[in-house]
């Protein structure tokens, strides 16, 4: 029999990863067949090595197990600018009576690593323009660099208290945007590592850096909306240019005061209220050689606290993603020009204008017009205008803004030299560039068209933080992290992404304990919006979903002491379990009766049992046993003091209070079915309709999921009229809102927090999920919730282990489903049969198909 090797080596979650810190890092792998039983990697600094056997830094020999997620790597710490090269090769159990064959070794995968100490950085200092004042234009930074030869590997290490963006003889450095990505300033600060061999020669060669403010500096600006203000300083950079030759010998340039800098064309960078750009003021060609430097003069040093931290960015940056192109074009005044570009985006606009110098084009985006066409501001911000002058070249200039993005779907445009076409003004779609990792489609267009909504929602708030709202605030609540974590991880593979959010939590964890609502946090709000424990507890529970999707202990072993400060802050304000009247409360729901005190205790008790699990994962049985008795006694507590027998609810009797209290484990067996029919009637005397908020809002569909009621989800995610998402859709929404009745109310229009939908279309509707005690999907469950009129669903996620996928159809004749399994997982398809019972069958990895004969017609059902 073929033994075909393993396929898809990552590192830290990434495919050949460059600039990496970590010394150590995870290596995960993909069978193609059968079942691990152990595996061998080798790991060599050149590939000539590794494929002589010759692994000069690792060689694992064969270890026994099934892992093949998180494998920490246990080879020589590679040190700085190392590019490593590895395979792995594997044993498999299920091919029996060959068992000792091992497959043939995979092809190689490399990581490199950065410059992970501060030594590696001698000689680099942060620089900036000279008495460079808050309302100047943002500077240039250059330098010539004379190389003796052609390099044959060249990186350049960059970063900046602000954004930038980096320029080899002309070209931009890659294709990430709004670098170095939102931390806190104080604490630390990412760089990135960018291949510029190609675009490196023998002879003179320029680095250019041009800089911007970021939510490093908001300040107030021209009258411009902001949303809070913050001043760490001045914009600067920091950078090295590494080039190695075929001899062997390199040239390493750092920034220092022989950079030149000279005022930009950026004449105004403002994070919350847009970006000026006068082309007048962009001297030619200047980050290429024999560029006129006339009147530039030397940076100057600006450095920051010893104490701040350089860390590489280990996730997919920013990029531009996708160009939309107006759907529609209209003059409400004259002169006054609005594109509307069919969805609601997060981005910046690309204008492609001819005019004379020094004309004035003014862009205003918006997420709603007002009664006259023109755009509406109200909601998210308002003023915010971008503005480009022209420089007059006859030939045409096209612009976007660079140190900016912003939330829209119509842009507003004034002072066009002449009438414009719908090709003068694009949207370009931005996001972090995490690679797509799931999908769903179903017989409704009403729920294609609910994932639509939420999907869109997640993109536009996926950035360098997984933002609240892409143009009100644009910062990290904390509770979207984890309580819509399914939607955000079905859709796309965030697994190196929220490592980088963890540590953003844990960076703004204060000396109590405390973990602030927003991280970083770059405002402090009032009391209940800086501590409440669904916010506070993502340290928790975000790492928790990390392992459990993806197989990753590593996270949870670095932030586990900081779980448990954080569980001491808890237990200062709770000595008995309870957290009383604290915090926000289940934010946003219709039924305001829910005690606060309800959604606080069930946060205390999920965060108390993760820590459980958490630590049963990481070998701390010991804590773990007494974490899971605190668990039960909060849930007892909860039981205590909420429960109200007589009508067999808990709290104020609201669909959150039932919905939580089951989800928290506090309902005795004997009580549950009363209790489920107790959240059941709620939901039918609101008429089918959810009168929840954000936080009991995902606990509220599993429950009646996870008992059999995909009857009520069905005929909740059925509704059109206010509180539904079918409302959104009905009135024009095409990313999910703040609010259930966003489009007619107001409030932002591109806010996922809501977005608890998908995980029951793909888990339970469609079918596909792993069971409660599974690890990145070594248990996978298929169980199809055929409800409503619907004819068939497909759903399809690339798990750690390969791509799972399901679909079923019915009709009057059968039911039919196809499920499609990676190698290495054990499956549960669970059938339903038409006199209600259950045929359940382990399966092996594969295509499988399977028909159940009966009148599966919507009306049988």
């Amino acid at each position: 029999m073929t033994r075909r090797p393993p396929h898809t080596l990552r590192t830290d979650h990434l495919t050949d990863p460059l600039g990496l810190d970590e010394q150590h890092p995870d290596l995960a792998w993909q069978l193609t067949q059968g079942r691990q039983s152990a595996y061998q990697v080798q790991s060599a600094t050149t590939s000539a090595l590794l494929t002589d056997g010759a692994c000069d830094l690792w060689d694992s020999g064969r270890v026994p197990g099934e892992a093949h997620t998180g494998i920490r790597y246990d080879g020589k710490a590679p040190g700085a600018r190392q590019r490593v090269w590895w395979r792995v090769r594997v044993w498999d159990h299920s091919l029996r009576g060959d068992e000792d064959t091992p497959t043939a070794w995979s092809t190689p995968a490399t990581w490199e690593t950065g410059l992970p100490a501060p030594d590696d950085w001698a000689g680099a200092e942060w620089i900036t323009a000279p008495d460079l004042g808050p309302g100047d234009p943002l500077p240039l930074l250059a330098r010539d660099v004379s190389l003796p030869a052609t390099p044959v590997r060249a990186r350049l290490y960059a970063t900046a208290l602000g954004v930038y963006e980096a320029f080899v003889n002309g070209a931009p450095t890659g294709r990430a945007r709004l670098e170095p990505g939102c931390t806190a300033f104080d604490k630390r600060l990412l760089y990135a590592t960018y291949d510029v061999t190609e675009a490196l020669r023998s002879g003179v060669n320029t680095i250019g850096i041009a800089l911007g403010n970021g939510i490093a500096r908001v300040l107030d600006t021209d009258g411009r909306y902001t949303k809070l203000r913050a001043d760490h300083g001045s914009p600067r950079a920091l950078a090295l240019l590494y080039a190695e030759y075929a001899d062997g010998a390199s040239t390493t340039v750092v920034t220092d005061p022989s950079w030149r800098t000279r005022p930009g064309p950026v004449t105004l960078s403002a994070w919350f209220g847009g970006e000026e750009h006068d082309a007048r003021l962009e001297p030619a060609d200047w980050h290429r050689p024999g560029a006129d430097r006339g009147g530039w003069r030397p940076a100057v040093p600006a450095p920051l606290p010893a104490d701040v931290a350089l860390t590489a960015r280990a996730h997919p940056p920013v990029e531009v993603v996708d160009t939309l192109t107006p759907v529609a074009l209209s003059e409400p005044r004259p002169g006054v020009h609005v594109f509307d570009l069919g969805t609601n985006i997060a981005g910046r606009p690309r204008l492609d204008v001819t005019g004379p110098a020094g004309t004035s084009v003014v862009i205003r985006p918006a997420e709603l017009l007002a009664p006259d066409g023109t755009v509406n501001q109200r909601f998210t911000g308002t003023p915010c205008f971008d503005r480009y002058t022209l420089r007059g070249d006859p030939d045409g200039e096209r612009w976007q803004p660079a140190t900016v993005y912003h939330g829209f779907r119509w842009l507003q445009v004034e002072g066009l030299p002449e009438p414009p076409t719908p090709d003068t003004l694009r949207g370009e779609v931005m996001r972090a560039a995490n690679t797509p990792a799931g999908g769903f489609r179903c017989s409704s267009d009403l729920l294609n068209g609910v994932h639509r909504l939420i999907d869109r929602a997640v993109q536009s708030n996926m950035y360098s933080l997984l933002t609240d709202c892409p143009h009100r605030e644009k910062l990290g609540w904390l509770e979207q992290v984890h309580l819509v974590f399914p939607a955000v991880a079905h859709g796309y593979d965030v697994a190196a992404h929220y490592r980088k959010l963890v540590r953003d939590m844990a960076d703004a964890q204060t000396a109590t304990g405390l973990v602030p609502d927003i991280a970083p946090e770059y405002t402090v709000f009032e009391d209940k919006f800086r501590d409440d424990a669904n916010w506070g507890g993502a340290l928790v529970l975000a790492p928790w979903w990390l392992h459990r999707t993806y197989g990753d202990t590593a996270t949870l072993r670095a932030h586990y002491p900081r779980m448990l400060r954080y569980l001491e802050h808890l237990r200062s304000r709770s000595p008995d379990g309870l957290i009383l009247e604290h915090g926000l409360g289940d934010w946003m729901a219709f039924d305001t009766s829910t005690p606060k005190a309800v959604t606080a205790t069930f946060a205390h008790r999920r965060i108390a049992a993760a820590l459980a699990d958490i630590a049963e994962a990481i070998g701390a049985h010991r804590e773990a046993a007494a974490h899971r008795r605190l668990a039960d006694d909060i849930a007892g507590a909860f039981h205590q003091r909420f429960h109200d027998a007589d009508r067999h609810t808990y709290g104020s009797g609201s669909q959150a209070c039932d919905a939580l209290a089951l989800e928290a484990g506090a309902v005795p067996a004997a009580e549950t079915p009363a209790v489920l029919d107790h959240l059941v009637s709620g939901v039918r005397d609101a008429g089918d309709h959810v009168t929840v908020g954000e936080i009991a809002l995902p606990s509220l569909l599993r429950v009646l999921s996870d008992h059999g009621r995909d009857d009520v989800v069905w005929d909740i995610l059925s509704r059109t009229d206010n509180p539904s998402y079918g409302y959104q859709l009905a009135h024009g929404a095409t990313a999910l809102t703040e609010r259930w009745d966003g489009p007619t109310r107001g409030s932002s229009q591109n806010h996922y927090m809501l977005g608890a939908a998908t995980d029951w279309l793909v888990g339970s509707l469609a079918g596909l999920r792993q069971t409660p005690a599974s690890v990145a999907y070594e248990h996978i469950v298929v169980r199809p919730a055929p409800v409503g009129d619907l004819t068939w669903a497909s759903a399809w996620y690339d798990t750690p282990r390969g791509r799972a996928s399901v679909a079923w159809h019915r009709a009057p004749g059968a039911f039919r489903l196809t499920v499609t399994l990676p190698p290495g997982a054990d499956t549960r398809v669970e059938l339903a049969l038409p006199d209600g019972g259950r045929d359940v069958r382990q399966v092996p990895p594969g295509i499988h198909e399977f028909t159940v004969p009966g009148d599966w017609s919507p009306d049988a059902a």
